[in-house]
């Protein structure tokens, strides 16, 4: 019989990531008793290990990384807007100068 998949909570996983991230215990013995595979506790560390410092940034870098990826998408918005401007114009062009679009040069 299939086991049916559980949904565990962020807190459960903290939980447990921080738990192996102290090292009193090993991660088989984490993962024995609070039912999941040993690799996932590893992962949950690792994933721990590498986010720790987003804890102490600061919100105003946060918000700044933000706004530094918000203005990057509406730059590469307003580029692609005028790429496919410039491609109808030239399609246009072509058409009135009977240019065949088909041919690839």
């Amino acid at each position: 019989m299939k086991r049916k998949r559980r949904h565990l909570s962020a807190e459960f996983k903290a939980r447990v990531a921080l738990e192996a991230l102290k090292g009193i215990r090993t991660i088989i013995e984490i993962a024995r008793e609070n039912e999941v595979a040993p690799s996932q506790v590893g992962a949950w560390k690792k994933e721990l290990e590498s986010r720790i410092d987003e804890i102490f940034e600061g919100k105003s870098e946060v918000a700044r990384e933000l706004a530094r990826k918000e203005a990057r998408e509406v730059k590469l918005e307003r580029k692609v807007g005028q790429l496919v401007i410039e491609k109808e114009f030239l399609e246009k062009k072509c058409e009135q100068l009977g240019v065949d679009l088909s041919e690839k040069p």
